[in-house]
């Protein structure tokens, strides 16, 4: 599990909520229940033994669990992520070690403890430690997904071969289901998509959103920053400074990765803030006085040669299915409003061969769960989800079509 946030860094002035440091306790899962009492002399990852106390409340009998750090498997500002294994049932897990402001509340543990969707990473136990230096550092215990989409996509690029389309379309669509659960149910923005930030089950290929540390419940009307998300995947709004935007920050984030997935390279390679822009330019031309009032209305330095929109079907291949160049076109839109939500997105024609009865993954194996909708249903309208559900699955689970 990696989770590699470079460029930029977790802002610690908006990633953090003042506030005293708050026990580790989820509270839907008594088993997520975890002691607040502080490991101490933290300070070696590889082979060191942390041994705390889970349960204990609401009746739980208290238990005590022993993680065996293996190996580093991620590191970015915000600390690092490593693989370990539980001396007691032999699990293995990935715990990201992140230093804390003692002052602070973490909100990717806040945020984590809401979160309960085939397609975001498990938040497992959470604890405390601290080194000999008296740092406090919060470890939040994961699932372990031994794959990211960037190696997926690493690996086909050496081997210079294209992504099938039946997994481009399966790790998309999952992309999607999993920002739609994010964004309806919970009001979050994750706010640094990018293939690093997205694990992949090789065998079962089911992909999970992780990396929390950059995410937020955004409220309107209240100011958030603008230095957020890493620059390939960075919405153009986000590069005018614009401070009061939405999830569909996202939905631009997941179009980039979408495109990423197809070319089998980044779509918008930009060397800096201002070539990112130039960049997008390139593809989308340039934006006009309304795009650019739609993306930050208070933005008044525009000055960028007049470009011509490049068409979307020669930024792809001949080969490339019209309904995939469809779906990026609706998602790479200069207006944020005019960007499809995400559950728009997971309806779209692009995702019919996974609504197939008879789909497969290319070994004969089932695909994995892509029709568990939940809350996030709830307020859609019964032409979505007549879409969004197939008619066999309807039939299985009794509702009407």
């Amino acid at each position: 599990m990696a989770s590699l946030s470079e460029e930029p860094p977790h802002p610690t002035e908006d990633n953090r909520d003042s506030a005293a440091t708050v026990p580790c306790r989820t509270e839907n899962d008594a088993n997520k229940e975890m002691s607040a009492a502080v490991v101490q002399g933290n300070d070696r990852v590889d082979g060191h033994i942390i041994t705390t106390t889970v349960g204990g409340r609401n009746g739980e009998p208290k238990r005590t669990l022993s993680y065996m750090a293996e190996d580093v498997v991620g590191t970015g500002s915000f600390g690092i992520v490593f693989q370990a294994k539980c001396v007691e049932t032999g699990e293995t897990v990935a715990i990201k070690k992140v230093l804390q402001d003692r002052r602070y509340k973490n909100r990717e543990l806040e945020l984590m403890r809401l979160m309960d969707h085939p397609n975001v990473v498990c938040l497992k136990h959470c604890f405390y430690s601290t080194t000999s230096k008296n740092e406090l550092y919060l470890n939040l215990v994961m699932e372990y997904v031994p794959e990211t989409m960037y190696l997926v996509l690493k690996r086909h690029i050496n081997a210079n071969q294209r992504m099938p389309l039946i997994y481009i379309k399966l790790y998309a669509y999952q992309i999607f289901r999993g920002l739609a659960y994010i964004h309806t149910v919970h009001g979050v923005c994750h706010r640094d998509l990018k293939p690093q930030n997205l694990l992949v089950d090789p065998i079962t290929h089911q992909v999970k959103l992780c990396d929390f540390g950059s995410a937020k419940a955004l409220v309107k009307g209240e100011a958030n920053i603008s230095y957020i998300c890493s620059r390939y995947y960075r919405a153009p709004e986000l590069i005018f400074g614009a401070t009061e935007y939405t999830s569909s920050v996202d939905i631009w984030s997941a179009g980039c990765v979408l495109a990423e997935l197809l070319l089998g390279q980044p779509l918008f390679p930009g060397e800096n803030a201002v070539d990112q822009l130039v960049e997008i330019i390139k593809v989308l031309g340039t934006p006009t006085r309304e795009e650019i009032r739609c993306m930050n209305p208070n933005y008044t330095d525009f000055r960028f040669p007049q470009i011509k929109a490049h068409p979307w079907h020669k930024v792809f291949n001949k080969r490339m299915p019209p309904e995939a160049i469809d779906l990026a076109s609706r998602l790479l839109q200069y207006s944020p409003s005019l960007r499809c939500t995400a559950l728009e997105a997971c309806s779209h024609c692009f995702f019919d061969d996974l609504r197939d009865p008879s789909a497969r993954l290319p070994n004969g194996r089932p695909l994995p769960p892509l029709f568990n909708f939940k809350q996030e249903l709830e307020g859609a309208s019964p032409e979505l989800i007549n879409r969004l559900i197939p008619e066999h699955i309807r039939r299985q689970s009794g509702l009407s079509t």
